[in-house]
């Protein structure tokens, strides 16, 4: 019989042959995908509590990331057939003139296992195809990543052309990197900031339900302002 608390510890551990495994075995005995889903986001969930606590660090979150998604590969055709669709979308992208990626990875990851759907557009990302996924995924978010300080200045361009788009009124511009700073997100008019993947699990869903108004929150959110309305 499968053991769905096995697969947590796994995806905890990054033990991606055994998540893939006890995932195919309890499709075999019928489990509901969404069930065995919620044993991923579950732990990945303690994953990302344990990365804001500095008991662990980005290796070992990429690797809990990957055993998930080695096992939710298995879990989307079924899903997909089942007319499930995730309730959030998001628009990834690490921004113009900038080819780094891994942050912008494991956010994606992250954010795929806390229930959002992600249209990742890679690197070298311009405003203009931004606003242009926003649109055609009909998304909630749209996340930009620089690793550079010479290409985070184009984040401004990105927060304004959403600006600028009156049917994009509902979409919410939420900026990371190593070198983006909670002052810079402010001072470009973005609307929530993360300074690391766990954290921007929990900005994301905020500003999210900002916008959705099914919560207290209002204004710029950073993961302070989610704390102080905890």
């Amino acid at each position: 019989m499968a053991d769905l608390k096995r697969l947590k510890a796994a995806v905890e551990a990054g033990d991606r042959d055994s998540a893939v495994e006890v995932t195919q075995a309890a499709l075999s005995e019928g489990h509901d995908p969404l069930d065995i889903l919620e044993y991923m986001t579950d732990a990945m969930g303690i994953v990302g509590d344990r990365f804001s606590r500095q008991e662990i660090f980005v290796p070992e979150m990429l690797i809990s990331a990957r055993a998930m998604k080695g096992a939710v590969a298995l879990l989307e055709p079924l899903l997909t057939a089942s007319g499930h669709k995730p309730d959030k979308v998001a628009v990834l992208g690490t921004v113009q003139g900038d080819l780094h990626d891994i942050g912008k990875n494991l956010v994606g990851m992250m954010l795929k296992g806390a229930g959002f759907e992600i249209i990742d557009l890679g690197t070298n990302t311009s405003a203009d195809a931004f606003v242009a996924a926003a649109r055609e995924h009909d998304a909630d978010i749209i996340g930009c990543s620089a690793l550079l300080t010479t290409t985070m200045r184009n984040m401004r361009g990105v927060v304004e052309a959403v600006a600028d788009a009156p049917d994009l009124s509902n979409v919410r511009v939420i900026v990371g990197g190593a070198p983006v700073t909670l002052e810079y997100a402010k001072e470009i008019g973005a609307h929530g900031w993360a300074p690391d993947a766990a954290s921007a699990v929990t900005v994301a869903t905020a500003v999210v339900e900002t916008a959705r108004g099914t919560t207290t929150l209002s204004g710029f959110i950073d993961p302070e302002a989610v704390a102080a309305a905890a």
